[in-house]
């Protein structure tokens, strides 16, 4: 059952009784998102976070170029929005489309607060989740000052094990801010030196 999915990602910090995750369960939204279709566009205010069951979702910005900045990929079993304007409740910069379909839980804004009313220890796992994605975001805006290319796709490959085959080229390469043909260049030097 798709539910699963997110008490096991809850129970990684915190302990849900039957009767709480039940509780949970009552203020979440199941939704399908299509391929391509959008979760957020810039200039809205996001309501919701969405956990993603399967699938997988990228926020973006578009420069005054047109060019697309990947700020995060969400597969399966990652929370996303623009925590900005979820919190703040002030207009996106960022857009959130499905690069595939996926299969989310919704959680609004208002629901959350009660949430946190209703099971405290929520608050505890909203505020752990919250944390380790500041302290990412703060070192791959790091990492994109000081690594190299071939660094900053290693660390692609280890933070997002499961999409370095499912995604298309052009966006990992939009990710780590180099040419696709760059990254092509690169994983065959990386796929060589793993045979020597």
């Amino acid at each position: 059952m798709s539910i699963q999915k997110l008490i096991d990602s809850l129970q990684k910090h915190i302990n849900l009784n039957r009767q709480e995750q039940e509780m949970l369960t009552d203020f979440l939204v199941l939704k399908i998102i299509k391929k391509k279709q959008f979760f957020l566009h810039e200039a809205q205010i996001a309501k919701e976070v969405a956990f993603v069951v399967s699938g997988c979702l990228r926020s973006y910005s578009i420069d005054q170029n047109g060019f697309e900045h990947i700020l995060q990929f969400a597969p399966t079993g990652w929370w996303i929005t623009d925590m900005y304007s979820f919190i703040s409740q002030q207009p996106t910069h960022l857009n959130i489309d499905a690069l595939m379909d996926t299969e989310v839980y919704l959680l609004s804004r208002q629901n959350q607060l009660q949430l946190f009313d209703k099971i405290p220890k929520l608050e505890r796992y909203f505020r752990i989740i919250t944390e380790n994605s500041l302290v990412g975001s703060r070192q791959r805006l790091i990492d994109n000052l000081s690594l190299t290319a071939s660094q900053r796709y290693a660390n692609f490959c280890t933070t997002y094990p499961t999409l370095i085959h499912d995604l298309p080229q052009k966006l990992v390469a939009a990710y780590i801010g180099v040419t696709p043909e760059f990254l092509s260049k690169l994983r065959s030097g990386v796929a060589k030196s793993k045979k020597s």
